[in-house]
């Protein structure tokens, strides 16, 4: 498979129409799955905002003191106002957006912003993913976006939404090279894709949020339409939500 970015997007404004902004640019194919970087669906989305927008309640400034740093208690709630629920509260405020991704700060962004102070994250992803796939009927959409992950050090490209295609490769039922039934395994390949279309996007200001893949192939397998995991069965989840940071 090949991956390449799209160079020569203009900056995105809100109303834009990113699916003629993308063929304006490159010329796709049937198939090819398009890695669309959630910073530019914000800004088309409209989904930047100010400061003064929000103004903190006793949560936001409780929060904002217990971190201990010098955080804008409107900042604290804005991932407050983004967010069902703050898992962590110190030393960093880790919360389920209203569409279920979990992050850090309910995955507001400060950078490449020229004129708001807040970038949030698309309302619902799958379903931006879904307006963008009309737009590019023959080919398959991921949002994409970065952050860390529990274990690692670092940051890489996560799948936030997705249209065209199911997010997970079902191996269950097949065998392994000795015969053996898989159970258990069901590879998240919008998950996969998406960090690899981040090497191409990159951190800083490279300026390049679209990344075509081409010629994937996902194979005789079956699918699966899982992606975030279940409260009831998020054992992480359930163990951090017991924990204090002292």
């Amino acid at each position: 498979m090949e991956l390449f970015a799209v160079s020569n997007l203009p900056e995105v404004n809100e109303g834009d129409d990113l699916a003629a902004l993308i063929t304006e640019q490159v010329d796709l194919r049937s198939d090819d799955i398009i890695c669309v970087a959630s910073t530019i669906i914000s800004k088309a989305e409209g989904r930047t905002a100010n400061l003064d927008r929000f103004s903190p309640g006793p949560r936001a400034r409780e929060l904002t003191t217990a971190l201990d740093s010098d955080i804008d208690p409107r900042f604290t709630q804005a991932v407050l106002e983004e967010s069902v629920e703050v898992i962590l509260e110190s030393p960093f405020l880790l919360t389920e957006t209203r569409f279920g991704h979990i992050g850090v700060n309910a995955g507001i962004d400060r950078s490449n912003v020229p004129d708001a102070d807040l970038l949030l994250l698309p309302k619902s992803p799958t379903e931006s993913a879904q307006r963008l796939h009309e737009g590019l009927p023959a080919n398959r959409i991921i949002v994409t976006d970065t952050c860390g992950r529990p274990f690692r050090h670092g940051q890489r490209g996560v799948a936030l939404g997705w249209a065209g295609l199911p997010p997970a490769r079902d191996w269950r039922g097949e065998t392994d090279r000795d015969g053996r039934e898989l159970s258990a395994t069901v590879e998240n390949v919008v998950d996969e894709l998406a960090a690899a279309s981040n090497l191409l996007t990159g951190e800083g200001d490279d300026g390049t949020p679209v990344v075509v893949i081409r010629d994937f192939e996902w194979g005789d397998h079956g699918s699966s339409d899982a992606h975030f995991r279940d409260v009831d069965t998020d054992f992480v989840r359930q163990a951090v939500r017991g924990w204090s940071y002292a």
